[in-house]
């Protein structure tokens, strides 16, 4: 017998039962309903409020919760999928995802809805990952495109579609059905990944000999590490507006920690035996200039996904419902963008289709900077057809090339990192933007404000008209005088957020451009495969 040191991905493939296909619906179920459930509970939290009886800062942890248990989990896909495998750390997560929406459903204040919802989150944190490993693993290279274009349209459409189904069933149903609906779709799904999707014998062979290692040096510190640093950063990101960021002693001393581990994490999995993360894949040019553009490019997502809903409801007067349906046409486009990008991606540069992308989101940013008081729902459609169409642009590329210098069995370290990444920057881009809005809100307010005092001859005719109008109405003299200044300051507080979110719009296109040197570094192998480690195999 001797010990041939052979490549992975030279291994002969065993012959699959199942069509990609089937394997590729199979896994999106729990993906796409992780992504809708980031953000549908958001139009559900007025009900929820007085349903358990909290205030405005104390039901925001729902989604503080989600959010910090989703991150603290993707990063350590692949470490339980060496341990356990990863179609059951797959099924194990939606398992745990289901049972932490039933339990969301029936809760009975605000701490077990709290740690239902962090339930559900721990579940949610692995299967993005999981579900973009096992679609590369499964298709083959040239139809790697294809494969990313299937991953992208769940992580993105699910986003864009969920306040739009919130606000469907909260107005015509009871507020537990957003949590309820996640049962029999994530049982289905349960069912369709145990049923069709099996992992590669080349990826389980490799996974048992490394799990041998890792239990012999089980890194405990690391996951210490990383659990207290990205638990710390995630809690600053969502509170910090509300505690108005440095000024709070709290959020600088948990940004301390957060600091402080964060370098103890590297230098601990840079050192370990058996690192349960695989921080050495950034070394890798392709994959991080990949996970960098695509956390910019959330950051500014998922921000317009925040900013534009606030702006129809808030200055426009359109309820969830309408604005919901009015940003549903961004998401018909990518829908159908997608798939054209796949098929023509291996014929064009990756570069050129990314930065085409990057150019589209500019120009849309830039024409949603132009909205106004007047505007109506066609003009924001006419921008965000443009900002679905740039999305699908640099979705799909960006996807495909980050991962294509991955070798097959680091698959699952690489897609949990860089979903922790995007993760990572899309709270960033909210924390900024949501701050941003209020401090840009209150400067051009004061700017507005200096132009009506005094006795400029416009502002004392539209003052006397309103006095005059109400009076008319049986309002004494100087009831009608407060009223008018209240209405014309309020007016003014409106023109000011209006400048507010033309300025934030305008930013988001700036931040597309300066992502445009990084679509130069994505470049696909000469071979169209990733290199794979050696696997010793016994040979006679």
């Amino acid at each position: 017998m001797t010990a041939l040191a052979v490549p992975l991905d030279a291994l002969p493939a065993p012959r699959r039962r199942t069509n990609k296909w089937v394997v590729a619906l199979s896994v999106t179920f729990g993906t796409l309903m992780g992504a809708i459930d980031a953000s549908i509970v958001n139009v559900a939290l007025s009900q929820i409020r007085g349903s358990v009886g909290a205030t405005v800062q104390e039901i925001t942890w729902i989604s503080t919760g989600f959010a910090i248990a989703t991150v603290m989990v993707m990063p350590l896909t692949g470490f339980f999928g060496r341990l356990f495998g990863q179609k059951n750390v797959y099924l194990a997560c939606l398992l745990l995802f289901i049972l932490g929406s039933a339990l969301c459903g029936v809760a009975w204040n605000l701490p077990s809805l709290i740690v239902f919802r962090a339930l559900q989150g721990f579940g949610a944190g692995a299967l993005q990952p999981t579900e973009q490993a096992i679609l590369r693993q499964t298709f083959p290279p040239k139809e790697q495109a294809t494969a990313m274009a299937l991953f992208a349209m769940a992580v993105m459409v699910g986003p864009a579609v969920g306040p739009t189904l919130g606000g469907f069933i909260v107005d015509n149903f009871h507020w537990s059905w957003i949590f309820f609906i996640n049962v029999p779709v994530g049982i289905l799904g349960m069912f369709l990944v145990w049923r069709f999707v099996e992992e590669p014998e080349d990826i389980k062979a490799h996974a048992r000999a490394e799990a041998q290692k890792m239990r012999a040096h089980m890194d405990w510190l690391g996951i210490a590490l990383l659990w207290t640093c990205l638990g710390a950063l995630q809690y600053v990101l969502e509170e910090g507006q509300g505690d108005d960021w440095f000024e709070s002693p709290l959020i600088v001393v948990v940004t301390l920690l957060a600091l402080f581990t964060a370098v103890a994490f590297v230098v601990r999995e840079l050192t370990a035996q058996a690192p349960a993360v695989n921080l050495r894949l950034f070394k890798d040019a392709t994959f991080t200039s990949g996970a960098l553009a695509s956390a910019a490019m959330f950051a500014v997502m998922m921000s317009g996904m925040f900013l534009l809903p606030l702006f129809m409801q808030e200055l426009l007067g359109f309820t969830a419902m309408q604005s919901g349906l009015a940003l549903m046409p961004r998401t018909l486009v990518m829908l159908v963008c997608m798939p054209v990008v796949a098929k023509i991606y291996a014929k064009v540069p990756p570069w050129f289709l990314g930065t085409s992308g990057l150019l589209l989101n500019c120009y849309g940013q830039f024409m949603l900077a132009g909205l106004n008081l007047s505007s109506s729902t066609p003009d924001i459609i006419a921008a965000i057809v443009s900002q679905g169409a740039g999305m699908s642009l640099m979705m799909v590329p960006l996807q495909t090339i980050s991962l294509s210098t991955i070798p097959r069995h680091q698959m699952a370290d690489a897609t949990g990192l860089s979903s922790l990444i995007r993760q990572i920057g899309s709270s960033l881009g909210l924390a900024a933007f949501a701050t941003l809005l209020t401090r840009y809100g209150v400067f051009s307010r004061d700017g507005l404000r200096a132009h009506i005092l005094g006795e400029r001859p416009e502002v004392l005719a539209r003052l006397a008209m309103a006095e005059n109008g109400l009076v008319a109405r049986g309002v004494d003299a100087n009831s009608a005088h407060g009223a008018a200044l209240g209405s014309l300051y309020g007016a003014v507080a409106r023109q000011g957020m209006v400048l507010a979110f033309d300025k934030l719009f305008i930013a988001g296109g700036i931040l597309f451009l300066c992502v445009v040197p990084l679509m130069f570094m994505l470049r696909a192998p000469k071979q169209g495969a990733a290199p794979s480690a050696p696997v010793h195999v016994e040979m006679e």
